[in-house]
């Protein structure tokens, strides 16, 4: 008889699958079960480290520090291209702010140390990791 998979293990296989993605929303998971289930088993992802809650309804891939053990965020772009990516997931429109845009086009040698961008239309959720928070422009 084959073993049947636990709801975890499923989501686990799932995230595996998506390498290049980095953020993942509860609402990617809901054909696999329900939806209590399903933040539950994200939340047990989140203590094995395995994910990092970043907001509401928003977990980023994980890895463990080299340095302390700790779950850290998984992403070449850092923590602004995790909140650029939840940002187009949730479907809400930005832009990058005139600093960005300026130092881009090469018209400022100042570099945007905050993630920061601008946002067109209503969203009101925060996005956060450790002590970095995206700043939303209106």
């Amino acid at each position: 008889m084959p073993k049947h998979q636990t709801l975890l293990k499923k989501i686990e296989q799932k995230i595996a699958r998506k390498k290049d993605e980095a953020v993942f929303l509860p609402r990617e998971f809901t054909k696999l079960g329900g939806e209590d289930q399903v933040l539950r088993a994200l939340r047990t992802l989140v203590s094995k480290g395995r994910l990092v809650r970043l907001g509401y309804g928003v977990y980023g891939r994980a890895m463990p520090s080299r340095l302390t053990g700790r779950p850290v965020l998984m992403s070449a772009d850092g923590f602004a291209g995790v909140a650029r990516q939840a940002l187009d997931k949730l479907g809400v429109e930005w832009e990058p702010t005139e600093a960005e845009r300026a130092y881009n086009e090469g018209r400022s040698t100042q570099i945007p140390v905050n993630p920061v961008v601008r946002v067109k239309g209503r969203f009101s959720r925060h996005l956060r990791y450790g002590d970095t928070e995206l700043v939303l422009e209106r």
